[in-house]
C-alpha cells in the first residue's frame, strides 16, 4: 500500500494527466481524505496554469516554475504509460450505434405482426358478414314459409296413391295471392338410381307444370319447402311421379300421387 510520501510524489503526474491506472485510482482515493495533498495540487495546478501562460503573457514567477520543475525532477522515471482503453469501450460504442438499427428492426416487426393480424381481422369479419347473410336469408325463408302455413287463404292439397303397393300420401299447400307451394310427403317407396320424384302443378288449362325433384329420406318422409308458383297459372290439381333426378319438362310416367284443390 503506498505511504503519504508515495501519493505525493504521484501528485506532479498526476496534475499533467500523466497518471493512469491502479496509481492514479488509488491517488484519487487518498485526495479525498488528505487536505495537504489536495493543497500541494492545486497548488502545482495553478503553476501549470501559469506556465502555460509564459508563451504569450508576462513571465511567470521563477518560484513557480522552480517548484514545478522540482517536482518533476523529483517524479521517478519509468512511469508506466497510460493503459489502453478497455475493451468494452468500443463494444460499448458499436452497441450505441446499432441502437437506432434495432429499433428500426423492431418497428418493422411491429409493423409486419400489426398489418399480417389486420389481415387477419378481415377474413373473420367477411366470415362473419357471410354468417350474417346466410341467417337473414334463412330467417326470410322462414317467415316467407310461415306466412305461407297461415295465409287466411291457404289451400291443403291431400294427393292420394292411385296405383301402389305402399300407400303413400302428401299434402301440398299453396296461396294464390303470395304465389307460393310447399309440399310434405310420407311413406314414399326409396328412388332406383338416378331417379327421382316430381312434382307437377296441374293448371286449369294447359299442360303439366315441373315444380321441383326430390328425394325421400330413409324413412319414407319428403319436404318440397316454399317453392314459388308459376305467374299468371291457376292450380286445378297436383301430381307425382318418378322422373330422371335431373327433372324433366313434362311427366314420363305414370302418376304416383295426386290431388285436386278444394
Amino acid at each position: 500500500m503506498n505511504t503519504h510520501e508515495q501519493f505525493a510524489d504521484n501528485l506532479a503526474p498526476y496534475a499533467l494527466d500523466e497518471l493512469s491506472g491502479a496509481e492514479r485510482h488509488e491517488l484519487e482515493q487518498h485526495l479525498e481524505t488528505c487536505a495537504a495533498c489536495r493543497r500541494e495540487l492545486q497548488a502545482l495546478r495553478s503553476d501549470l496554469g501559469v506556465l502555460a501562460l509564459s508563451s504569450a503573457g508576462p513571465q511567470p514567477p521563477s518560484r513557480s516554475k522552480d517548484r514545478l520543475m522540482r517536482a518533476i525532477a523529483a517524479e521517478p522515471r519509468g512511469v508506466s504509460a497510460p493503459s489502453p482503453a478497455p475493451a468494452s469501450a468500443p463494444q460499448r460504442g458499436l452497441w450505441w450505434n446499432l441502437i437506432p438499427a434495432l429499433a428500426a428492426l423492431c418497428m418493422l416487426l411491429i409493423a409486419v405482426g400489426l398489418w399480417h393480424r389486420n389481415g387477419q381481422l378481415k377474413d373473420e369479419m367477411a366470415e362473419l358478414i357471410g354468417r350474417n347473410q346466410d341467417q337473414t336469408t334463412q330467417l326470410d325463408q322462414l317467415h316467407q314459409e310461415m306466412a305461407l302455413l297461415t295465409s287466411p287463404d291457404a289451400v291443403h292439397v291431400s294427393l292420394n296413391p292411385q296405383k301402389a303397393v305402399k300407400q303413400p300420401s302428401g299434402t301440398a299447400i299453396y296461396s294464390p295471392t303470395k304465389k307460393r307451394m310447399m309440399l310434405m310427403a310420407s311413406n314414399l317407396a326409396p328412388v332406383p338410381e338416378g331417379k327421382a320424384y316430381e312434382l307437377w302443378i296441374i293448371p286449369a288449362k294447359g299442360a303439366p307444370i315441373a315444380a321441383g325433384v326430390f328425394k325421400p329420406d330413409d324413412h319414407g318422409n319428403a319436404i318440397v319447402m316454399d317453392h314459388p308458383m308459376p305467374e299468371g297459372v291457376e292450380a286445378k290439381a297436383f301430381a307425382i311421379t318418378v322422373e330422371n333426378e335431373a327433372g324433366s319438362d313434362k311427366p314420363t310416367s305414370p302418376i304416383l300421387l295426386m290431388g285436386a284443390g278444394e
